[in-house]
């Protein structure tokens, strides 16, 4: 029974990853789509859609899937109409929460995430209703080996970051909203390709959780991550290392 239950364990965490790439694809895709119909529909001549087709490479999606992507998009009438929407509510605790969303049914979206909130000890608010805790800003982010702290602080500003901080998870470079795609390219050029380039929201402040908050927190944003209609979701708590630890556990 204990080899039979053991299988039955690994069949549903490889059911639960296969589902969580494939809502990671879905994301990705939506993200090119419509890149490429806001702007021209090649990659060198589009910021936007630069950056999609990066995190897909970086999501390891097949070339044929995300080049598919493109065609559709650049392929006129037909298709999906995704427009971008934002979401914010609070979720157990206090802790404030911003959904980003492309969709094609805001009814529906909205349905759904309101039926997450509710049954997870949240509530889904009007726009502003949180944004105000948060700061919307760039990030891009490189991994420690491409260059040294100075060298990444020296070519952010030569870039026009706002900012630049190295450690021992690696470089990350803060931007404008506006300057995010201009600096990630002065940084490409020099460095490479970046680990993410995106824009944020960054909490102001963080609201700290116990361990029963925490996992009915985590609940949440898993419900909310479920449907394929949300591309980010940013909240400002914090998880001591011990009650993650313990969570983990």
């Amino acid at each position: 029974m204990a080899g039979h239950s053991q299988f039955k364990n690994i069949m549903y965490r490889k059911g639960a990853q296969d589902a969580k790439r494939a809502r990671q694809f879905a994301r990705l895709i939506r993200e090119i789509t419509v890149a490429a119909r806001e702007g021209l529909p090649e990659v060198a001549a589009n910021p936007r859609l630069r950056a999609a087709v990066a995190a897909a490479r970086e999501a390891n999606m097949p070339k044929d899937t995300v080049e598919r992507a493109i065609r559709k998009a650049s392929g006129g009438a037909g298709g999906e109409d995704y427009q971008a929407v934002r979401y914010e509510g609070y979720a157990p605790g206090g802790v404030a929460i911003i959904v980003e969303a492309l969709t094609d049914n805001r009814n529906r979206t909205a349905s759904d995430l309101r039926t997450a909130f509710a049954r997870n000890g949240g509530a889904l608010g009007e726009t502003n209703s949180v944004a105000f805790l948060f700061m919307r800003l760039g990030r891009v982010a490189y991994p420690c080996a491409v260059a040294s702290a100075d060298d990444m602080l020296e070519a952010a500003i030569e870039a026009g970051a706002e900012n630049a901080e190295s450690g021992a998870d690696g470089h990350e470079v803060t931007t404008t909203p506006e300057t995010l795609f201009a600096v990630r390219d002065a940084l490409e050029a020099r460095f490479g390709p970046p680990a993410e380039a995106r824009l944020e929201w960054r909490p102001a402040t963080t609201v700290s959780l116990d361990e029963e908050k925490a996992a009915a927190v985590l609940k949440l944003i898993e419900a909310i991550e479920e449907s394929d209609d949300v591309q980010q979701v940013f909240a400002n708590f914090d998880i001591p290392e011990a009650v993650l630890q313990r969570l983990s556990a």
